[in-house]
């Protein structure tokens, strides 16, 4: 999205009811690109003051920076380690410094390696638990004070379809999920009597500039074309045969952190296209 796309979405949401989240803060994780950034938007977009989080080059994240602050929110970038677990925290204690409060905690980092588990490199497993799961028990554990003091509070971790179920040769990635919802669903019953709700989106195939990458790499190895990579082998698990977008899981955290989802909790929602009914 671009400034001036961004700017004709303000107009037309610049209301009472679209900016449901003015005054609150949210913090996401690995917002820099893909899934996250489509998350800050909408919640930028609806009044939201925002902490970005995640790699990439310095004018990127400046434009970044700038395109949401034309929402007419603040807008702060923190370049915290998630794979290290002070910094992780840091990261939540630094947002309550300057902001006051921490409203919504949506964590989105993660890493994904593949390969047969007798192969499996041991620093790709770690790394792997410490920013996909291990990052998120050190935000939320950094969060739950000041939520619990407020008596309020949307945590949001975006977990996977590997959540629910497996894929051959992807442990590391398929544990660190699945532990994602254990740890959600404990931390919603931790803060179900003090107004913090935490649940999980788990989505398919995404359409991001990395699965971007990936359908032209898959391409040239397996001698497909981009049509057959896409319909056989990324979507063949998914019965839409149609890649999620940003702004829907964008849309799905929007509600989640906004106030009729209060009654929403625990609850490990898949944004799949069909893939885990089956």
């Amino acid at each position: 999205m671009n400034l001036a796309a961004t700017s004709r979405h303000l107009d037309q949401c610049d209301t009472p009811q679209c900016r449901q989240l003015s005054g609150q803060v949210a913090i996401i994780t690995g917002s820099t690109s893909g899934i996250g950034l489509g998350i800050a938007r909408s919640l930028a977009d609806a009044g939201a003051a925002i902490v970005l989080n995640g790699l990439g080059r310095a004018d990127e994240i400046e434009r970044t920076v700038a395109e949401l602050a034309q929402l007419d929110v603040a807008v702060d970038y923190d370049p915290a380690n998630l794979l290290l677990g002070e910094s992780a925290a840091e990261l939540v204690h630094a947002a309550f410094e300057r902001h006051g409060r921490v409203d919504i905690l949506v964590n989105n980092a993660g890493i994904q390696h593949v390969a047969p588990i007798e192969e499996f490199p041991i620093d790709k497993w770690d790394a792997i638990q410490s920013l996909n799961l291990a990052a998120a028990f050190h935000t939320i554990r950094a969060a739950m004070p000041g939520m619990k003091e407020a008596g309020f509070g949307r945590i949001i971790n975006v977990a996977s379809a590997h959540g629910l179920v497996a894929s051959p040769f992807k442990s590391a990635y398929v544990a660190a999920k699945h532990g994602v919802l254990g740890l959600t669903k404990t931390v919603a019953l931790e803060g179900a009597r003090q107004g913090i709700t935490c649940n999980a989106i788990c989505p398919g195939y995404v359409w991001t500039p990395l699965v971007e990458a990936q359908i032209e790499d898959t391409a040239k190895a397996r001698g497909l074309d981009r049509t057959r990579v896409i319909e056989d082998v990324l979507l063949a698990a998914q019965p839409s045969k149609r890649f999620a977008t940003v702004e829907e899981i964008g849309a799905l955290a929007l509600f989640l952190a906004g106030p009729m989802a209060a009654s929403i909790n625990g609850a490990a929602i898949p944004v799949d296209g069909g893939w885990t009914a089956q």
